[in-house]
């Protein structure tokens, strides 16, 4: 009889409608969008607005939106790969067939290519700010809240 009691199924509570569409109890939001395209010539880039919402109690700011580089993201992995214990998943490629000289199109900064540069940017956010130890890294606070990333900052844990 003892199998019987060690399989027996947990009784479940009945939703209710409150529980059905309360706030989740932990949310972390984050969007990649309104990518826009500065300057002329060698000084031509592409950025991109990085909004995040969250109800985490790691994060300071419960709502940021920030304009990010292409660099700003490297930027990133590069501090994540050498500091922490996570393994950092990869960037969308760097296209250097499209910044070639000569082409007949826009290269780097046609729009299917800056979208498509979007979508992997936001799957790559994402990743590593649902890891629970990137979460507490310092670098990870700086580049989504703080408008200006401090490339001098001392690595290691967010401690606010």
């Amino acid at each position: 009889m003892a199998d019987a009691e060690a399989t027996k199924r947990l009784s479940s509570k009945k939703q209710t409608l409150d529980d059905a569409y309360a706030a989740p109890a932990n949310f972390l939001e984050i969007d990649i969008c309104n990518p826009q395209t500065h300057g002329i010539g060698r000084t031509r880039y592409s950025d991109y607005e990085v909004r995040m919402k969250t109800n985490l109690p790691v994060f300071k700011l419960k709502e940021s939106c920030i304009r990010r580089r292409y660099s700003d993201f490297e930027w990133l992995r590069n501090e994540l790969e050498r500091d922490s214990k996570i393994v950092v998943p990869p960037l969308p490629g760097k296209a250097w067939k499209r910044q070639l000289p000569f082409r007949h199109d826009e290269g780097i900064f046609e729009d299917e290519f800056i979208e498509e540069r979007k979508k992997g940017l936001e799957v790559f956010i994402n990743k590593i700010a649902g890891h629970p130890l990137a979460q507490n890294e310092r670098c990870l606070h700086m580049f989504l809240q703080d408008a200006v990333i401090d490339k001098n900052y001392v690595p290691g844990k967010h401690t606010d």
